[in-house]
């Protein structure tokens, strides 16, 4: 019995560390992606409403977006952003949303959306960035080769990501900012294609935004859910499955190879906010998450190509159980 409050006390320390450590690394020392100006993307028609033609037509202006927010970086001096944007106007790329400003929001699609009867919607974790976006890009077009045809994957960046060693990244108030955008943008999809199989894979933080949208006020436009799958999770922002108000059956996972299970699920209260992101680790029996195998995946390895957790969760998509699955933790990736 002397077991659990050791480690609760030891979590307790680890998270008070990370904090200081947080808070006294100089982050100044090089510009933030939202200090880089560009313009204010147009209005556009929900994304509901949208025909295949209305959605090509969206692709079109998005690009044009793009590449005027290119043009600002140049003007900016900035060419590392200049250089990603590039990349992202080429024709083959389709974007739903694009606005440049304060480190990027997207929505990218992968595939066919028009006729896609099978969409993940990514949520990323923290430091994801027009200037990082090309990792979380890989990974959302490894998926959607896994999934093959009839499937769409759509690559959301729709809020302002905490950094890793910032300590927005202990506290769910980024999520808490994001969770409305994710809600707005899955009802959406849910119109656009009310027939299709709509799963929300969140990685790291992402699995705050995706707990505190489920959970919050609006939880009733998630409601076109089947899935949620939290992989490489530091917590939902919630204690546990239940909590979630969803119809949709909640998945966890995480690699043997994940730093992610060192990181204390614990509260500490302090004078400016709430420390930590949920009590119960997602891949344990007290959340109650149906928990996958990850396989060594490390934590920015779950949709590598040839994985077994790119497959698994691959199968969780189409509405088929991955392999070697277990009411409770199998797999939580602790030594």
């Amino acid at each position: 019995m002397a077991t659990r409050p050791r480690r609760r006390r030891f979590g307790r320390t680890l998270l008070a560390a990370l904090v200081m450590a947080s808070v006294a690394l100089p982050l100044s020392g090089a510009a933030r992606p939202s200090a880089v100006p560009a313009p204010a993307p147009p209005a556009l028609a929900p994304i509901g409403t949208a025909t295949p033609e209305a959605l090509a037509a969206r692709y079109a202006v998005n690009r044009e977006g793009i590449r005027a927010a290119e043009r600002m970086a140049i003007e900016h001096g900035d060419r590392r952003r200049a250089a990603a944007l590039r990349a992202l106007a080429t024709p083959e790329r389709r974007f739903l949303t694009f606005d440049g400003r304060d480190g990027g929001r997207t929505a990218e699609v992968f595939g066919d959306l028009a006729t896609a009867e099978r969409i993940a919607v990514l949520v990323p974790g923290s430091d994801t960035s027009l200037d990082t976006y090309e990792r979380f890009r890989a990974g959302a077009a490894a998926l959607r080769e896994e999934l093959g045809e009839r499937a769409a994957v759509v690559a959301w960046l729709g809020y302002r990501t905490p950094s890793t060693v910032g300590p927005e990244v202990l506290t769910p108030g980024r999520a808490e900012e994001a969770a409305p955008q994710l809600s707005s943008f899955v009802r959406g999809l849910g119109t656009l294609r009310p027939t299709a199989r709509v799963s929300l894979l969140c990685h790291s933080y992402g699995s705050v935004v995706c707990g505190v949208a489920a959970s919050g006020t609006g939880a009733a436009a998630m409601a076109s859910v089947s899935d949620i799958v939290l992989y490489g999770s530091p917590g939902a922002g919630v204690d546990s499955a239940v909590s979630l108000r969803t119809k949709a059956t909640v998945w966890a996972g995480r690699g043997s190879g994940d730093w992610i299970a060192y990181v204390p699920h614990v509260s500490v209260p302090l004078p400016f906010a709430d420390l930590g992101l949920g009590s119960n680790d997602p891949v344990s029996e007290e959340f109650g998450a149906r928990v996958f195998t990850a396989g060594d995946a490390g934590h920015s390895d779950y949709l590598k190509p040839g994985s077994t957790a790119l497959a698994n969760i691959a199968r969780i998509v189409s509405g088929r159980a991955p392999s070697d699955t277990s009411s409770s933790s199998q797999e939580t990736g602790r030594a």
